[in-house]
């Protein structure tokens, strides 16, 4: 079998660019976690990014979505964790690429003392751009959740398991 140079430079190319979008998932979740708006913001196509996450407002610019991320997120007492896995990727043309993940996460808001663990599944579309990938639109649903409340003694109940509250946070 021959492979030509230019054959091989593509491969490696769009090796690099699988994991660039690999990592600019993980710097949007992680900057989620650590409540870094502008790490969230950089994440996300500048001009008409969709995001529509079930359970919230769906948005068609990313500056609303930040100021409501910035509003419910990154309050003292609010303690996320998002863990990606399973990113199924595939490249549309040589600056699209869609993109399937499954996330675990978990949230403790100690002012209503609830404990959420949920599982969302992710479909994403991204862009290259001035040289770079964005999130282009994201999209969720949460296919299960489990909420508890917290007694002041610490004993969790759980008040829903199975089908995830209408609106995240209820």
């Amino acid at each position: 079998m021959t492979v030509t140079l230019e054959a091989l430079a593509a491969r490696i190319a769009r090796l690099e660019d699988l994991e660039a979008i690999r990592q600019l998932k993980a710097r949007y979740l992680r900057g989620c976690d650590l409540k870094q708006v502008d790490i969230v913001r950089d994440t996300l196509l500048p001009k008409g990014a969709v995001i529509a996450y079930e359970g919230f407002p769906p948005f068609d610019d990313r500056e609303p979505f930040v100021e409501i991320f910035a509003a419910m997120g990154c309050q003292s007492g609010v303690y996320d964790i998002h863990h990606a896995t399973n990113s199924e990727i595939t490249f549309t043309g040589p600056d699209e690429a869609v993109g399937k993940w499954s996330l675990n996460f978990h949230s403790i808001i100690l002012a209503n003392r609830s404990v959420t663990h949920m599982g969302v599944e992710y479909e994403d579309r991204y862009v290259r751009e001035d040289g770079r990938w964005w999130i282009a639109e994201t999209r969720s649903r949460r296919p299960f959740c489990r909420v508890e409340q917290v007694d002041e003694s610490g004993h969790a109940v759980t008040v829903a398991l199975g089908d995830p509250p209408a609106t995240y946070g209820a």
